[in-house]
């Protein structure tokens, strides 16, 4: 063979090889930055090609934004991208990339209610993780006919955002979500109360509402059930709850933040001031954890009526006024003990 016909015959054919190998790169050779574990990105609604090639880039997880736009070119897949939020590991190629977004193979993000709290903090806290805003999300609680299909009112919704971690979608909708918190609330209700052997004749609602007032009483776990029964013992024989987080929403309410009560606070006329009404306030102050609202379903059965705080997060229980006042007594002994010993320190 001539050494012309010869390169004649080898030059398209090392061109194809060369092709075929330019390619095989462009589709799936790695294209992300060397990182640990996972990066992820989120693709707005009606995000166009570009921004959605600025969120990659913005969020760390694209290395080469030219051939990554020449495969999306190629193929045709730049128009199929879908918003969401998903979740890519270093070493995927643009084939990796683009095949996942087209697809829209999203990773649902992690939403975790915090217990406790205010519905302007758990909206705050849905808001940084959904594509929703707070608002949208206040607005959802606030709505009366989700609540109506939900089997409660909007004075009540809120206390059922059961504290726990859930996984959505990021493009989920505040109403969904609320709706979903809910049910689940409705089978863990559901499940605890079959287990409990004495529940408390209550009402979802009034179950609730309790468990909110033990929630901001104690982070004990393991006196929550004596005081539940305390208060179960008070409601039984008409008494006034008298319980200090009632008089604490009353102030949080009227200054928009908490603080040490004065004796002053507990004369505040508000609906929820439990020392000027009886019986359960109009409705709960905040979100129960699981641990309060099993502690109302198995309260426990005793004589107590009283408890005072012993300065260390736990509280000594009183059957009688006489001793409460005792034990109220030693507990101001201690902070004034406590007091002076700071003092000399200084």
């Amino acid at each position: 063979m001539r050494p012309r016909l010869l390169i004649v015959l080898l030059v398209p054919a090392v061109l194809a090889l060369a092709g075929a190998g330019a390619g095989y790169w462009l589709a799936f050779a790695p294209n992300t930055p060397a990182f640990e574990g996972e990066r992820s990105v989120k693709i707005p609604r009606d995000a166009g090609f570009e921004q959605a090639v600025d969120s990659l880039e913005a969020a760390g997880v694209l290395a080469s934004r030219t051939s990554f736009t020449w495969m999306a070119r190629l193929t045709g897949w730049g128009s199929q991208i879908k918003a969401g939020h998903y979740t890519f590991t270093a070493g995927t190629s643009n084939y990796g990339l683009l095949d996942k977004l087209r697809r829209g193979l999203q990773t649902p993000v992690r939403l975790t209610i915090p217990p406790g709290s205010r519905p302007e903090v758990v909206a705050a806290v849905a808001g940084r993780h959904m594509a929703f805003t707070s608002d949208d999300f206040l607005n959802a609680l606030y709505d009366p006919e989700l609540a109506a299909t939900l089997g409660t009112d909007t004075t009540h919704l809120f206390a059922f955002m059961l504290p726990e971690t859930y996984f959505f979608y990021w493009l989920t909708d505040a109403h969904t979500v609320v709706r979903e918190i809910k049910e689940t609330f409705d089978a863990f209700y559901a499940r605890e109360r079959e287990r409990a052997p004495h529940p408390p004749d209550l009402s979802p609602e009034e179950v609730v509402n309790l468990a909110a007032i033990v929630e901001w009483e104690t982070d004990h776990e393991a006196e929550k059930p004596r005081i539940a029964g305390v208060y179960l013992n008070r409601l039984r024989d008409g008494w006034p709850l008298q319980a200090d987080p009632t008089v604490q929403y009353a102030v949080l309410a009227a200054e928009g933040q908490k603080r040490r009560l004065f004796f002053r606070d507990y004369a505040i006329d508000h609906p929820y001031n439990t020392y000027g009404f009886r019986g359960l306030p109009p409705g709960p102050i905040t979100n129960p954890s699981p641990s309060s609202i099993r502690a109302v379903l198995n309260a426990e059965r005793h004589n107590y009526y009283f408890f005072v705080a012993n300065g260390d997060g736990t509280h000594t229980f009183s059957r009688t006024i006489r001793e409460h006042n005792r034990a109220a007594e030693a507990y101001r002994q201690r902070m004034r003990q406590r007091r002076a010993e700071t003092q000399q320190d200084g």
